[in-house]
């Protein structure tokens, strides 16, 4: 069962998730630095590239903000590792393959496609402030454009 999905004003659920390639992280140890969470449905697939290397693109800009970004999926450490390689990302990525952390977030739910129903994240983006509460919350995010608007709303956050 989904928990309600999470807003703007609504503490982020702290958690400790593995790292493709590192030390697992936890959210709280991240603070006071402002983080992007974005959840997505699948390594490998088209939007889910897209939605990654248009945040690759942007982390110095990310990083010049002391703005700390993460994808975060289901898929295996290992999945995350290739498809981190393959594509050559700089943002790390999370794997929640227990699910957990989708549920707290809201992000788990059905979903339609091409007449079928199933499972799965809803692409949404979280960005946490530095007091652990979330900022802001895109839901139903359209890949085109949406790092930017994130990095946007980052630098509105710390002020720059």
């Amino acid at each position: 069962m989904t928990e309600k999905m999470l807003s703007a004003g609504d503490i982020a659920p702290d958690f400790t998730l593995p790292q493709d390639g590192g030390d697992p992280v936890t959210l709280s140890a991240l603070a006071p630095a402002p983080v992007v969470l974005y959840f997505y449905p699948k390594d490998s697939t088209p939007g889910c590239t897209t939605e990654a290397l248009d945040f690759s693109a942007l982390k110095e800009q990310f990083d010049a903000l002391g703005v700390q970004v993460f994808g975060l999926s289901k898929d295996s450490l290992k999945r995350h590792e290739n498809f981190r390689a393959k594509q050559g990302f700089s943002v790390p990525l999370l794997s929640d393959a227990d699910n957990d952390v989708c549920e707290r977030y809201g992000t788990w739910g059905e979903k339609k496609n091409y007449g079928r129903t199933y499972m799965g994240i809803t692409r949404t983006t979280f960005l946490i402030g530095p007091d652990g509460k979330i900022a802001q919350a895109w839901h139903k995010v359209k890949v085109k454009g949406h790092a930017d608007e994130v990095l946007a709303a980052a630098r509105a956050l710390v002020g720059a």
